[in-house]
């Protein structure tokens, strides 16, 4: 039963991240992920991305790692620098879908044809 639940936390959204993920997001080094794992403080399994192998690590681990290393103040400013990294990476994607979308509709406005008026039908 317990090894369901750990199975469980490997397939939960988010409950993971990639040693280069741990990288960026958390400022650790490959020497202190690698000490970890050694040590028996991190769990990983293997991945692979576009035939890419990397380690898949549970990131509430990888949390108390950062924080035991560097402080938990450490933890949560680059945690937040992530954050507004996705956010302004995402408000980039939205402001060019918008224009896109401005542009398609202006073209469609200026090619509509002129209203056709409606026959009457007799009765």
């Amino acid at each position: 039963m317990v090894s369901a639940m750990n199975d469980s936390e490997w397939q939960r959204k988010g409950a993971t991240l990639s040693n280069v993920t741990a990288r960026k997001e958390l400022g650790l080094t490959d020497d202190e992920i690698f000490r970890a794992i050694r040590e028996g403080r991190l769990r990983w399994r293997e991945g692979s991305a576009h035939g890419n192998p990397y380690l898949r690590l549970l990131r509430r681990e990888v949390e108390a790692l950062a924080s035991r290393h560097h402080g938990a103040a450490y933890v949560k400013d680059h945690k937040a620098q992530a954050e507004l990294l996705r956010i302004d990476r995402e408000l980039r994607r939205l402001r060019s879908l918008i224009s896109d979308l401005e542009d398609r509709r202006a073209k469609l406005s200026g090619d509509a044809l002129p209203a056709t008026p409606r026959r009457r039908v007799k009765r």
